[in-house]
């Protein structure tokens, strides 16, 4: 067999696999976005917790954060599928199903995505709000604005200025673990590396493949975070 170039592989033509390789690309763009949803409500409920000044809920919020920052994403994972998958099977055997019943696998990821995410965010949306202005607030109760009416027009637009850099940090982080999904069969893009690599025996030009996507995925996601950040930001003098 004559020998495959790196152009010919990530290519669309006949022997390319440049159509399977985008494809996966974009599994991994929806995980990753459906898992820092996931994690966005998670986030802003932790730190509303910890915010709360109930200690109940103040506890409760860093038991959140704290577990789940402090166990490796890939456990997470594996527990997530692992454990869900068992309650599916008990369930369907009580129902008189005999066999494994293994949980979707693009659901199960993007949750325990979200999940791990959602401890991160956490912490950046209670140190946004710790930033705003006291000043700012007392002003608004001055003039007889409703708790709602604060939040939407004070607290939300005000905490989102300070969150967005954070924010991007913790998507970058999301995208990176979509790689880690592919332990429960999930056929994203370094999955699809992997397939091309074993079929090919090119993985060099394989991975290198992905390496380019994934950089790219960055690439345009950090310009997106900056021009939200732009945005913002606008009259807000910044220090040079």
């Amino acid at each position: 067999m004559t020998p495959i170039g790196f152009f010919e592989i990530i290519g669309f033509g006949e022997r390319g696999w440049g159509a399977a390789l985008l494809l996966a690309a974009g599994v991994t763009l929806a995980v990753a976005i459906c898992g820092f949803l996931v994690g966005s409500v998670l986030g802003a409920t932790a730190a509303a917790a910890k915010l709360s000044g109930s200690r109940i809920a103040a506890a409760v919020g860093d038991f959140y954060t704290t577990v789940l920052r402090g166990i490796p994403d890939l456990l997470v994972i594996y527990l997530f599928y692992f454990g869900g998958s068992l309650a599916l099977t008990n369930i369907g055997r009580m129902l008189g199903y005999d066999g494994f019943l293994g949980l979707p696998v693009f659901i199960t990821g993007a949750l325990a995505i979200g999940v791990v995410n959602g401890a991160y965010q956490a912490e950046v949306f209670r140190g946004a709000y710790l930033s705003l202005s006291k000043g700012e607030l007392e002003a608004a109760r001055s003039v007889g604005m409703s708790r709602w009416l604060m939040f939407r027009r004070i607290v939300i637009p005000q905490v989102m200025r300070y969150a967005i850099p954070g924010l991007g940090n913790v998507w970058q982080l999301a995208l990176k673990e979509s790689a880690l999904i592919s332990v429960i069969g999930l056929v994203e893009l370094l999955r699809q590396a992997q397939i091309g690599a074993g079929s090919t025996r090119q993985p060099f030009y394989f991975f290198l493949a992905a390496a380019i996507l994934y950089l790219a995925l960055t690439t345009i996601s950090t310009y997106a975070f900056q021009k939200a950040e732009d945005r913002a930001m606008r009259g807000v003098r910044r220090a040079s």
